[in-house]
């Protein structure tokens, strides 16, 4: 499937009209077992087939971690290739969850294969890893000007771990953060309302008000459900950025399957919740 408009575009028109949230598709063997399937490459392809029917013609996003597919190795990942496609022919805005990063013709091969319109896993948008540095990212930021996707750039992840790296001070006395999300404002300079380059950033991290979280780019707000933090949390995590805040929901949506029913009616409580604390 082709696209005619921007990321940051397609996705504000996505929360608008479906509800501000994403649904994480992680197939691990912990759910897998919890909805009386094997840990196997059909446990894989029935958890997936479910979850993308029940939830890609009404969510505005759903968001598959790559790591959950490539164990089960080519089958696996061609089980993520159908559900990908199978999301964006229903409606639904794909982030695929890799977490790529890495420099010139490496990087411009991961860029070859998820951010080109004719690549085998393309999406609306990806997210990566800076840590190489912003710069090594440039192929995929190419990638996706041209095709219209989008990326989520690593800033301020929930892991405590993340602090170490992310929260470091530079020699200019800025964190290594701000200068991710610096990057990311000046990439989405000229965009509209909403650009197409954007930002993970944890929603269980309390007030970020140190930040300059707006900029003129989406969200990703993971840790919400499962991980503790809820809907009514988003306005004293984001602040000012709120509006653009994308949040993400995986183990707290996925719990109540296998049955579709469950599914859609876990989904359509988030983001009620979700609009009700964002207005």
């Amino acid at each position: 499937m082709t696209v005619s408009d921007p990321f940051g575009a397609r996705l504000r028109r996505a929360m608008d009209t479906r509800g501000p949230l994403c649904v994480g598709i992680d197939p691990h063997a912990s759910l897998l077992h919890a909805w009386g399937l094997e840990d196997d490459l059909a446990g894989l392809e029935r958890f997936t087939r479910t979850t993308v029917e029940a939830l890609a013609d009404r969510v505005a996003v759903l968001k598959p971690q790559s790591a959950f597919f490539e164990r089960f190795g080519s089958r696996g990942i061609a089980t993520l290739e159908k559900a990908v496609a199978e999301a964006r022919a229903a409606g639904a805005l794909v982030v695929l969850d890799a977490k790529r990063g890495d420099i010139g013709s490496t990087m411009d091969a991961y860029a070859a294969t998820y951010l080109r319109a004719d690549g085998p896993l393309f999406c609306d948008a990806l997210t990566v890893s800076p840590y190489l540095g912003f710069g090594a990212l440039a192929p995929a930021v190419e990638a996706a000007k041209v095709s219209g996707a989008g990326l989520f750039v690593l800033a301020l992840t929930s892991n405590p771990e993340g602090r170490e790296v992310q929260r470091a001070l530079r020699e200019d006395g800025t964190s290594v953060a701000a200068a991710m999300l610096a990057h990311l404002a000046e990439l989405n300079a000229d965009a509209g309302e909403l650009g197409s380059f954007g930002a993970v950033v944890g929603a269980t991290l309390g007030d970020l008000s140190s930040f300059r979280l707006s900029v003129n780019g989406p969200l990703l707000a993971p840790g919400i459900g499962a991980q503790g933090a809820t809907p009514a949390d988003l306005p004293v995590v984001f602040g000012e950025a709120v509006r653009n805040v994308v949040p993400s929901v995986s183990r707290g949506v996925l719990r109540h399957g296998p049955g579709t029913t469950g599914l859609r009616d876990s989904a359509a409580r988030f983001a009620d919740e979700v609009r009700l604390a964002v207005g």
